[in-house]
């Protein structure tokens, strides 16, 4: 995997990569020992299935459920890295008990691609609804590939990615179903 340089192209990405400075800076000041985890797309179960901001998921899951057709923007080869909630929150746990005193980096995602239109289409099986539609529509600001390097998740960490996107797709379902949050 290759490495990608800081040069931020969004206010977003960079308020992200001051805060990562602002934290270097004052643990190095105080000999405070310093995780910097970088969480890909993050879902699963008890994420809020009515908040539009949480992600498209649980959107294509309520759009499927209802026998609707998902609107796939661009030509749906936007790749992401989903990666579950419970491998989130391993890696979380596995940065506060590492007693190195050396500042971490690590990538927290599933590691592999998955396209929004593949996401698409995997949901829309999970609930037998009709095949997805891509509409070409964008979204200004929204990055064409964001996909984690896990080297760092998985050799400094400890933790592998343990759910890939259609068992954690089926979760999410399984669990808007069960809260009725699905029809």
């Amino acid at each position: 995997a290759g490495t990608t340089f800081a040069n931020p192209s969004s206010i977003y990405a960079a308020t992200k990569l001051a805060q990562e400075n602002i934290l270097g800076s004052w643990c190095e000041a105080f000999n405070v020992p310093l995780a910097i985890l970088r969480f890909q797309n993050v879902y699963g179960p008890g994420q809020s299935p009515t908040n539009p901001y949480t992600g498209i998921i649980n959107i294509f899951h309520r759009v499927t459920a209802a026998g609707g057709v998902i609107d796939v923007y661009e030509d749906g080869n936007i790749g992401r890295d989903f990666v579950l909630v419970d491998d989130v929150v391993n890696s979380c746990a596995a940065a506060l008990l590492d007693p190195r005193a050396e500042t971490i980096f690590a990538d927290i995602g599933f590691g592999k691609p998955t396209t929004i239109l593949d996401a698409a289409r995997i949901i829309a099986k999970l609930h037998n609804a009709p095949d997805p539609k891509i509409s070409g529509k964008f979204r200004d600001g929204d990055v064409r590939w964001a996909v984690a390097d896990t080297t760092a998740m998985v050799n400094e960490l400890g933790v592998k990615p343990s759910v890939d996107f259609e068992d954690g797709a089926r979760r999410v379902g399984d669990w808007l179903r069960e809260t009725g949050h699905l029809s």
